[in-house]
């Protein structure tokens, strides 16, 4: 890649790949900062599963948080908005969040279906002969999966 110059030819010089972290990032920071793209992938941990499960980090910027949650999380979230905001703070290792904004909206994975009775009595007949443990449960958690999968 040759860089212009002023008179506008191009030179094709040797350049360090430290000079154009800039100009390659730049574009990749102004659509989303890093503090904003390790807030929204480390959300369960920052908040714990419990939040995490009902509520994620929608967006960040100019100091403002936004969460998404159904209305009830909301309302329970805004009595509890300065702990969190200093949780995210904390985590984040810095003061970069000022504002927490709740959204409604709707969790993004739907809750798990129930299973059907003929699927469970049939996983548990192919499981009878095996020893309790976290072997016969990951089979079951499979044999489940794969029959509720079926139509």
């Amino acid at each position: 890649m040759g860089k212009a110059d002023d008179d506008g030819k191009r030179s094709y010089a040797m350049r360090s790949a430290a000079s154009l972290v800039p100009q390659i990032a730049r574009p990749v920071f102004q659509k989303r900062s890093p503090a904003s793209a390790q807030l929204l992938a480390d959300w369960d941990e920052i908040v714990g599963p419990e939040l995490a499960a009902v509520s994620y980090a929608k967006r960040f910027a100019a100091g403002t948080l936004t969460i998404a949650c159904t209305g009830v999380v909301a309302l329970e979230l805004q009595h509890r908005v300065e702990p969190l905001r200093q949780r995210i703070n904390s985590a984040l290792g810095r003061v970069l969040v000022d504002r927490i904004k709740f959204v409604q909206e709707a969790p993004r994975t739907p809750p798990p279906a129930a299973v059907k009775p003929a699927v469970r009595d049939r996983v548990s007949l192919a499981t009878a002969g095996l020893p309790e443990g976290p072997l016969r449960d990951a089979l079951e958690a499979l044999g489940t999966a794969v029959l509720s999968a079926r139509r």
